[in-house]
């Protein structure tokens, strides 16, 4: 049971990437997997964004393994890892960066998703 809520929360296992919408070109998903980014590309994404740290959870994929898969799709990869109630300025600066920066709309993932809608937010303000 908590397998099938964990793959839930994170998107893994259901093969479909659920990205919410929080403003013009930004999105914000759980966690995705390597094999996803073919889906995040059709559904119009030109750029991810990781924004949780390598080894923060069971069974998720390191950022280079994204990375490389993203890469091959044509996609931006960015690396933006926040810990969990740790948001800094200078991370919600470097998020700006990347949104004002990228050629199209950006996707950015977590856990959950509400760190980068937080993250979002604190960037949109600056």
């Amino acid at each position: 049971m908590l397998g099938k809520l964990i793959s839930f929360l994170t998107n893994r296992g259901t093969g479909q990437v659920r990205a919410r919408v929080i403003g013009e070109n930004f999105a914000v998903s759980g966690q995705l997997s390597p094999e996803q980014l073919r889906q995040v590309s059709d559904l119009g994404y030109r750029t991810v964004v990781c924004m949780r740290p390598d080894n923060e959870g069971f069974n998720q994929p390191a950022y280079a393994a994204m990375e490389t898969a993203a890469r091959a799709l044509g996609l931006e990869a960015h690396y933006l890892p926040v810990v969990p109630g740790a948001l800094t300025r200078d991370q919600a600066k470097q998020l700006r960066r990347v949104m004002t920066s990228s050629k199209g709309p950006v996707l950015a993932y977590c856990a959950s998703g509400n760190r980068c809608a937080s993250a979002y937010a604190m960037a949109s303000r600056l």
